[in-house]
């Protein structure tokens, strides 16, 4: 199951609807994402492969690196987490690597759009601050936020997305 769309939440113990959403890796990945792209990119231009896998393999070590912060992190005193906690922590922290994958494929497919290796970053680079400021919004509906409130999730993402677009045009590329 696409854990980035909507699932299933704790249920409110009463029956009511969920008392929480959880888009938080969804967020996380896709700002890692375009960290990487925007940070890569500075740096000089990635061939496409590279860049790719680059994304793929960043959101790859940063959800075993949550996967496992939260393993240590939440430790119940006097237990080992089991191959269950294992897995569900897993899930759960999955959407950071799912984050990662249109603005890898936005990479991949660059070349059919005709756009050159600066192109596909930028495209890239988009891609991932709009998914990010989609998930805000979506979790912030989920969640039965105000038609306000989700106009300023939306927005701080975008503020937190384009710090990375003008680090990227500040920088030359």
């Amino acid at each position: 199951m696409n854990r980035l769309l909507p699932w299933p939440h704790s249920p409110d113990p009463a029956g009511g609807p969920p008392v929480r959403t959880d888009y938080a890796g969804a967020l996380y990945g896709s700002l890692l994402a375009a960290s990487v792209i925007a940070s890569a990119s500075v740096v000089g231009d990635f061939p496409r492969v590279q860049a790719v896998v680059l994304l793929l393999v960043t959101g790859l070590v940063f959800w075993a690196a949550h996967v496992y912060a939260n393993l240590a992190g939440e430790r119940r005193v006097g237990r080992r987490p089991g191959w269950a906690e294992i897995r569900r922590v897993g899930r759960h922290e999955w959407p950071i690597v799912e984050a990662a994958l249109l603005p890898a494929a936005a990479v991949a497919v660059s070349p059919l759009l005709g756009l050159g290796l600066s192109g596909a970053a930028w495209l890239a680079l988009g891609i991932a601050v709009a998914q990010q400021v989609g998930w805000a919004c979506v979790g912030a509906v989920q969640a039965g936020a105000t038609r306000t409130e989700v106009v300023v999730e939306g927005v701080i993402n975008l503020v937190l997305g384009l710090v990375l677009v003008a680090a990227k045009a500040a920088l030359g590329h």
